[in-house]
């Protein structure tokens, strides 16, 4: 039997998205053989994150710098601008280094069913950057749900009185699909095949 303080970590980490008991387990487990190798760095990360975490005022990119990596790199091309739902979306287009511009976080996405409305989301705030100019192309990313698609015609509509192009990613995504768990060369297709919207 594990003591109580390891009961608790395990349950902790079986929380975790894509770890259930099994594999929190076996991580713990490791944490405990390699404990100055893993326990040790992974604990002084996680007091560094939480001592520093920030949501970007910008975009809503999570990270440890407000306004965050992504929007203040100046090799990114400002007039082109990609909408997603959340943050792992942003993360995971980003991490393909094929989309060059910058991204607004949403937060969400649109669903009578669970109450979301407009304004739970960060729609006016994505209305207001367009409205400074300077964009370019919006890109709406959103993942190929029934929501997901009810958001991005949403915000369409809402963008229609700004002289912007709006594109979507291709439909070749798979219904249902979220992109963070999309490989690569699916999103690197996707993002070439965007078309307009309408």
């Amino acid at each position: 039997m594990a003591s109580p303080e390891i009961e608790t970590l395990t349950q902790a980490l079986a929380r975790l998205p894509g770890l259930g008991p099994r594999s929190a387990r076996r991580a713990v487990l490791h944490l405990l053989k390699k404990r100055e190798g893993a326990m040790a760095p992974l604990l002084r990360a996680l007091e560094a994150v939480n001592e520093r975490l920030a949501t970007c005022e910008v975009c809503g990119n999570v990270d440890t710098t407000n306004p965050c990596g992504v929007c203040t790199d100046s090799r990114r091309d400002s007039r082109a601008l990609c909408v997603v739902e959340e943050v792992s979306d942003l993360w995971a287009l980003d991490r393909s280094r094929l989309f060059p511009g910058k991204f607004h976080v949403l937060g969400g996405r649109l669903s009578a069913l669970e109450g979301v409305r407009p304004e739970d989301l960060a729609i006016d705030s994505l209305i207001r950057r367009i409205a400074a100019g300077g964009i370019d192309e919006v890109v709406l990313a959103m993942n190929a749900t029934l929501e997901g698609q009810t958001t991005a015609h949403y915000i369409a509509e809402r963008l229609e009185q700004f002289p912007v192009r709006i594109t979507q990613l291709a439909h070749g995504l798979p219904v249902g699909g979220e992109l963070d768990y999309l490989d690569e060369g699916t999103l690197a297709q996707a993002l070439r095949a965007r078309r307009p919207i309408g």
